[in-house]
């Protein structure tokens, strides 16, 4: 005998309420109608709190929009997204989302997030060494690249000479790292070492750290991402430094771009960037170093065995080539988190395999390797205007070689052995096409 509809309502609020799963939903306002145990716990908020207010007016979001209102907006669904953004406490929270569009009988009403809750290992993530209970030093952070020795080469001297350090590059380079290797070779390196993650402050926090941080006349002050907050708040934790004074303090601050192209921009302020950079370190991203891919990799897999036990001794030739011909735009900070996710799934193996890698990592593989050109882009017609011969010859084999990568899933052995070309030449030519020559 079939249940009638409404008699299913009890069932749904138990499986809502007990999944594994944050489930988030929101209308059309994005004012939330539901919003189950386990986001509670994830964002460390209740349903009281959000009652009537916009997801916007409750959590902050970085560059990233925040993927339900992206789903409100377009009536798309997005899926495997990872977002990190802030509550208004200023925790930071970092999920994984399935987020769907959701239709009445008149059109959409609202939409749904289901979130996998990853905070904890982006912490890990995020400082490594830390979970091993280890002090962070130099000869922690991989540098077998020879920009990365100059990079800790000026880290060491701008420890010793106690000024105000800017880092900067992209994101999962490692600054934190090298912030945290600095207070520990300076002379403040039995004092305290305070960590601003500033995107999640606001004016009350910044005040109230301050305070506390003027009460150690001998310590280590990171300003993380200064870059992400607004300008004004901006404004009030330069007013705040420059009240401290010099005494023994360190300053070190991170951005992750152009200095002068985010002043230009807006996102910096210029006497914020004046403050802190009277010494700047650039920390190139990882595509540009390849050679501390396979050290970091290594001593990554070490640790683990030491830890867990496991027998997992590397990489299988197949996800060796694969890791790289990849361009890693998510630094050692993508690679960390890659490996975490592959080796929490390990039981016996003693290798990775093609087979272990996580099928989003194989479609930003493939993505990767998507040719920008059409097939009709090379098909002549009337009134076109020509290329030089060795440009539209250029162009076409960049094509043909991306489409080749992409059915073979970036393995350059297979792609080569279909090409009738040596594995060298054909990642020669990859290399030509991701450096754009």
């Amino acid at each position: 005998m079939a249940i009638e509809k409404d008699a299913l309502w009890p069932f749904y609020e138990f499986a809502v309420e007990h999944a594994a799963l944050g489930i988030h939903a929101v209308d059309m306002n994005g004012r939330t109608v539901i919003y189950n145990e386990k986001m509670k716990q994830i964002e460390g908020l209740d349903l009281d709190d959000l009652a009537d207010r916009s997801v916007l007016d409750m959590f902050r979001f970085g560059q990233e929009e925040s993927t339900i209102m992206k789903v409100i907006r377009s009536g798309e669904p997005v899926r495997n997204v990872k977002q990190t953004y802030w509550n208004r406490n200023g925790q930071e929270i970092t999920t994984v989302n399935d987020t769907y569009p959701v239709v009445g009988p008149d059109g959409m009403i609202g939409a749904v997030e289901l979130a996998r809750d990853v905070t904890t290992l982006e912490k890990f993530v995020h400082q490594p060494l830390r979970t091993y209970d280890e002090t962070i030093t130099f000869s922690s952070i991989t540098a077998e690249s020879e920009a990365m020795k100059s990079v800790v080469a000026t880290a060491k001297k701008a420890a010793d000479a106690h000024l105000p350090v800017l880092l900067t590059g992209e994101t999962g380079t490692g600054k934190d790292l090298l912030a945290g290797a600095m207070h520990s070779s300076s002379a403040n390196a039995g004092s305290p070492y305070y960590t601003l993650f500033c995107p999640g402050l606001d004016s009350a926090d910044i005040h109230r750290i301050l305070k506390a941080i003027s009460k150690d006349k001998t310590c280590t002050v990171f300003c993380d991402r200064i870059d992400l907050m607004p300008v004004k708040l901006q404004e009030e934790l330069l007013k705040e430094l420059e009240s401290l004074g010099d005494d023994s303090r360190q300053f070190i601050a991170s951005i992750g771009g152009d200095a002068f192209d985010l002043i230009a921009n807006g996102s910096l302020l210029k006497g914020l960037y004046y403050f802190f950079s009277s010494i700047t370190i650039y920390i190139p991203p990882l595509r540009k170093r390849m050679d501390d891919l396979w050290p970091f990799i290594d001593d990554y897999l070490e640790r683990h065995r030491q830890r867990f036990g496991s027998a997992v001794k590397g990489l299988s030739p197949l996800v060796r080539e694969t890791f790289d011909s990849y361009t890693w735009p998510g630094n050692l900070k993508e690679v960390e988190l890659l490996l975490e996710e592959i080796t929490s799934l390990l039981t016996t193996e003693t290798e990775i395999t093609q087979e272990l890698l996580p099928h989003h990592f194989k479609l930003k593989v493939q993505e990767e390797f998507s040719p920008a050109k059409r097939p009709q882009d090379f098909v002549m017609s009337e009134g076109q205007e020509f290329l030089p011969l060795d440009v539209y010859l250029r162009e076409a084999e960049d094509y043909y070689l991306s489409k080749v990568m992409n059915v073979f899933e970036g393995n350059v052995t297979k792609a080569a052995h279909a090409l009738g070309m040596s594995r060298q030449n054909l990642q020669y030519h990859l290399k030509k096409i991701r450096n754009g020559q």
